[in-house]
């Protein structure tokens, strides 16, 4: 992973452009916030949402486990799956899903990931992708169902199991598969129990391989199937 210098965004943040590295496909190009220290949000619009400060910039940062994310993407079979990713932040394994011509629909409750997926979509030539709105608290009816629903480092608060595992319910299709990469943040063992309630059956394997620029990875790809 490479960063170019730093550019103001011009709506009060600080960005800069990564370019990542997939494996077994082309690096993406990725605009980004420039550390954790980036907060903007005059009207209140994300604090309404229950985004608060401390938490705005999470979404605009290029996270380990979506890096994982995007590589499973790489070669996951497709088919004619309605696919959702969960918690998108800056959509990198969307964009590699897209890239693969899958039908792919980008969600997150953040009020700017809209903006920064149309360009990183700009960035990587590539045309525009569905998205939707997903805040895991609230309906959202034009979203639909999915056959395969992924996200990557979504369980980080003590509220997030059970408000995740029920918005999974409401999207998920009779026969859903759903893939969560968690980097062991505590919160696996009550969304465990969650997705249970909900007919899910968990099979769970190890990631221990580094990122691509050899930084130590550990964390668990979380695959459950209702059948």
């Amino acid at each position: 992973m490479t960063a170019s210098p730093t550019d103001t965004s011009g709506l009060g943040y600080l960005v800069k452009r990564e370019m990542i590295a997939v494996a077994g496909g082309a690096d993406l190009q990725i605009r980004s916030l420039l550390d954790k220290q980036q907060w903007h949000d005059p009207q209140g619009v994300a604090l309404a949402l229950g985004v608060s400060p401390a938490t705005w910039p999470l979404f605009g940062l290029v996270w380990p486990s979506a890096q994982k994310m995007a590589d499973l993407m790489q070669t996951w079979p497709l088919q004619n799956l309605r696919i959702l990713e969960i918690g998108c932040g800056l959509a990198l394994a969307s964009l590699v899903i897209h890239r693969r011509l899958g039908n792919i629909t980008a969600s997150d409750c953040h009020p700017y990931t809209q903006r920064f997926l149309s360009a990183n979509l700009l960035l990587n030539a590539l045309p525009m992708m569905a998205y939707q709105s997903g805040h895991w608290a609230r309906d959202n009816p034009l979203l639909g169902e999915f056959d395969l629903i992924i996200g990557s480092d979504v369980l980080y608060e003590r509220d997030h199991p059970a408000q995740l595992a029920d918005f999974i319910q409401r999207h998920a299709a009779k026969h859903a598969q759903v893939l969560i990469i968690d980097p062991n943040r505590g919160q696996r063992s009550a969304f465990n129990k969650c997705m249970s309630g909900h007919q899910f059956e968990l099979t769970q394997s190890d990631i221990l391989l580094p990122l691509h620029d050899l930084t130590p990875y550990r964390g668990s790809l979380l695959n459950y199937q209702r059948d």
